[in-house]
């Protein structure tokens, strides 16, 4: 092969691969070109092979935007709010349009392929990661997913369903394994991608990192192969998680057809031509993964074909369609956030009323959680300025800190300037030159300028190989008389100065942290007096190389090189609280705006407690006892406890609503939104009462699904164990009744095959209130209560919802659902198959997983088994 050959980009190659046999393209493959396709090119990319003209395709993160190829210099993208959020919408179709739009950010990021969605159930609320997953019921889980991927693939976009499977927690993520029984495999953690696969065929699949009942997902021949490929029929892609790749025969023999990232670790020529040779790897197993990988990049092609094709470009922002997104997602943010509580009708706020605003994520944009998930937003408002741009007339509004709670100090904000005179700060990259930490008498290779002070750096700069030091420069003109903290915390080593008075120095001591993964060092803070109005330089310098604390611990597999510098006035945190409770007294409402952000919910570490951080209950408690109007919204992922619930008037859950944030509050709080929210997880009262509390974490590096099927509000019912709040639950600013619950469409008599049974369901939905509003039906079936297998089931169990929108006063309209033998089957681990139980069944509405109303019977007396889809 050429230079020229092997250097050809793919708009220099003709377009015959658009129409190619793929097993004529393996005969003509040699097999170093058949190697070189088993990994990724690089992070992003597949690899191409130009002499056969076939194309790479790039991949690009989820699962609430497309972030692009950059850690660092992310491209400015349009953020949907976080899965949980989705889930509480209870909305297929709305889902499927907030797939369209991410498909059209997937696109400008050059990428046809997005990483997501993610569906792993919240076994427990103190996952990480839970809030990229949508729901703790694997039914509502795998309806909202295939919507999700309906909406992306409908667009020529691969949607990458993961992770496969149960990857519920952050703690020793890629060696811990997963026990668990086979009934609760199949019915609650398989679920979820098997309804996806039945209703929308994602193409492509990434595994998990950890191992399940004793083998990693990534090399499991009966998940990837027997299950997935065999029972689900999956033609598609199965690709690894970044450096999720164990082994090189196992993982080629287990079907694996891509390890991610490229280059390759695994999977070089070397290692791969020594195990043909040695029979561990059968050449055709290796025809057999290319083959299906050349299969889903030719889909990705000829679906994007002038994409794959085109120049290499920059990546692109929708700026010019920024108002249609919007539109979007503040539709998404507002009919996700659900409305816990509303005494005495504290909310909407209307007329005049004077309101007070406070609280720690107030004015802080909250809009992702952390790790992976995050990107760089293309527009933004805080809670504050959704609620101050759209406040009705006659509300006046007030605002004070209260408490500040979050894990780190923010990042630089607009007192900050770089030598240009713009918000941020001046970067200088040089090469180290000797083991000192010092740039005297060095030239940087790399100046730039940025606005973002906390970088993870992960792609790094080529031209300095993997170590480098980093220069930050930026001119304070300080807001205040009085004390500023500045604070680092990295990964390697830093310090930093103010006019040249060294004020944190990180380079001594250092105790790892959860920042970058879990990868970097605790925060590390310094102080140095200002006056208002006066300018400061500060200066810090970063040397990438390891720090002085061991690697041991970290819970990420690739390199990580990050910087975080915050700064923020000293100020007595006893008197802002002092200050909230004396602005509570004088005014009508108060607003709390609380919660969590994406440093203490993000990927690579799980949460300790479901507590608020720091002081915020205590501020919450004592704000609540100065106004008996007292109003919280809780920005998080997943549950927090609230020992103040029954001290405050209102509780609104916002999760984190993406771009659109701080208008979908508002939305919610002054009314122009009718909240139709409900619960997708159920909120316990305290860590004891989730199901996994007691086997969450690794211990000796096993986790034992020990409470099984029964998960979320399942694990509630059974246990007589009261939530916070229950799953399913969701108030509105009108009321609804059901009625006319009846079965319009019976199976056929003596249906014996279970893909024959099929039954529709339908209830009408009245508007009883006084407001227009939007609501979500909830469909519950209850198996019989003696069954002739001796197998205990869950009282009930959700298996399918729909939704009104904007039903007016006095309307009424018919919900239709049909039910088919998902609804209706457990896993018989005895026959190894799905069975229905024979006897009465009942369908019920829920109001939420507590509260069933309306009923209607049918019976199955026919044995009813199944496998597959």
């Amino acid at each position: 092969m050429s230079t020229a050959e092997k250097t050809k980009t793919n708009d220099q190659m003709d377009r015959s691969f658009l129409d190619a046999s793929i097993p004529e393209l393996l005969k003509q493959l040699t097999m170093e070109e058949k190697i070189s396709l088993l990994a990724g090119k690089d992070w992003w990319n597949t690899v191409p092979v130009p002499r056969l003209n076939i194309p790479s395709v790039k991949v690009t993160d989820g699962p609430n935007g497309a972030r692009g190829e950059s850690f660092y210099h992310m491209c400015p993208a349009s953020a949907i709010p976080c899965a949980t959020a989705l889930g509480a919408t209870f909305s297929t179709s709305l889902i499927e349009t907030a797939a369209h739009l991410l498909a059209k950010e997937t696109k400008a990021r050059n990428a046809t392929c997005l990483l997501a969605p993610t569906i792993n159930i919240q076994r427990s609320p103190l996952g990480g990661r839970a809030f990229e997953s949508y729901s703790e019921d694997p039914t509502h889980s795998g309806l909202i997913a295939a919507a999700y991927v309906k909406g992306l693939q409908d667009n020529g976009v691969s949607a990458t369903i993961k992770h496969f499977v149960a990857n519920d927690g952050e703690h020793e993520r890629n060696g811990v394994d997963s026990i668990m029984a086979e009934r609760t495999l199949r019915e609650v953690y398989l679920r979820p991608f098997q309804i996806a696969q039945a209703k929308s065929q994602p193409w492509a699949y990434m595994t998990s990192y950890n191992k399940l009942n004793g083998t990693h997902c990534s090399e499991d021949k009966w998940l990837l192969q027997d299950l997935l490929r065999g029972e689900w029929k999956h033609d598609g892609l199965v690709m690894s998680d970044w450096f999720g790749t164990y082994s090189v025969s196992e993982s080629i023999n287990a079907g694996l057809n891509v390890e991610m990232p490229g280059p390759t670790v695994w999977r070089g020529s070397h290692q791969v031509n020594h195990l043909i040779r040695a029979h561990k790897i059968n050449p055709r197993a290796i025809d057999k993964v290319v083959g299906e990988t050349l299969t889903w990049v030719q889909k990705l092609t000829k679906a994007n074909t002038e994409l794959v094709y085109a120049k290499p470009s920059k990546e692109k922002t929708r700026s010019s369609e920024q108002t249609e997104d919007a539109k979007v997602i503040r539709k998404l943010a507002a009919d996700g956030t659900v409305l816990l509580k509303n005494e005495k009708e504290v909310l909407p706020i209307q007329g005049k009323r004077k309101v007070g605003i406070m609280g720690p994520n107030a004015k802080a944009k909250v809009l992702t959680g952390g790790g992976s998930a995050q990107l760089r937003s293309l527009w933004s408002q805080s809670p504050w300025e959704g609620l101050e741009a759209n406040k009705p007339e006659g509300v006046e509004l007030e605002y004070t800190l209260g408490a500040y709670t979050a894990k780190f100090l923010p990042v630089l904000d607009e007192n900050f300037t770089a030598a240009s005179g713009n918000k941020g700060f001046d970067l200088k990259h040089y090469p180290l030159k000797d083991e000192e930490m010092s740039i005297e008498g060095s030239e940087p290779a790399v100046t730039e300028e940025w606005d973002e002070s906390s970088m993870f750096m992960a792609e790094g700069f080529p031209q300095l190989g993997p170590q480098w030091l980093t220069e930050l420069t930026s001119t304070l003109t300080s807001p205040i008389d009085g004390e500023y903290e500045f604070s680092l915390a990295v990964t390697g080593q830093a310090k930093l100065w103010v006019d040249g008075e060294l004020v944190v120095d990180n380079t001594v001591e250092q105790v790892r942290g959860t920042s970058f993964f879990n990868c970097g060092t605790v925060e590390v803070k310094g102080s140095a007096k200002v006056q208002k109005g006066k300018t400061y330089q500060v200066r810090a310098l970063h040397d990438a190389r390891a720090g002085k604390f061991a690697k041991a611990g970290a819970n990420t597999p690739f390199r990580i090189v990050g910087i975080r510098v915050g700064a923020f006035p000293v100020f007595d945190a006893d008197q802002a609280i002092e200050d909230a409770v004396k602005l509570a007294k004088s005014v009508d409402t108060a607003v709390i705006v609380a919660g969590l952000n994406a440093d203490w919910e993000s990927e690579g570490y799980d949460r300790p407690t479901l507590s608020l951080p720091l002081r915020s209950d205590e501020l919450i408690s004592r704000v609540a006892a100065a106004n008996p109007n007292t109003v919280v919204v809780i920005q998080a992922g997943s549950a927090v406890s609230m020992p103040w619930i029954n001290d405050v008037a209102g509780v609104v859950y916002a999760w984190y609503g993406g771009n659109e944030t701080g208008n979908a509050i508002a939305d919610i709080v002054y009314g122009s939104v009718n909240p139709s929210g409900r619960l997708p997880i159920s909120l316990p009262v305290r860590e004891q009462d989730i199901a996994a509390s007691q086997n969450f974490k690794s211990a000796r590096t096993k986790i034992h699904y020990e409470e099984g099927i029964w998960v979320g509000y399942k694990h509630h019912n059974a246990r007589g164990i009261a939530p916070l709040f229950p799953y399913g639950h969701g108030l509105s600013y009108t009321s609804f009744a059901y009625s006319g619950l009846k079965i319009t469409g019976q199976p056929k008599e003596g249906v014996t095959d279970a893909k024959d049974w099929m039954m529709d369901v339908e209830v009408t939905v009245e508007n009883t209130g006084k407001k227009a509003g939007s609501h979500s039906v909830h469909f519950y079936t209850c198996p019989p209560n003696e069954t002739e297998t001796g197998l205990r089931h869950p009282s009930h169990s959700l298996q399918a919802f729909g939704k009104v929108e904007n039903l007016q006063p006095g309307k009424k309209e018919t919900v239709k659902v049909t039910l088919d033998k998902y609804a209706i089957s457990h896993w018989d681990d005895l026959y190894k198959t799905f069975r229905a139980e024979q006897g009465e069944w009942t369908i019920k509405i829920g109001r939420d997983a507590q509260t069933l109303e309306g009923e209607v019977k049918f019976t199955i007396e026919e044995d009813l088994e199944w496998r597959g889809l």
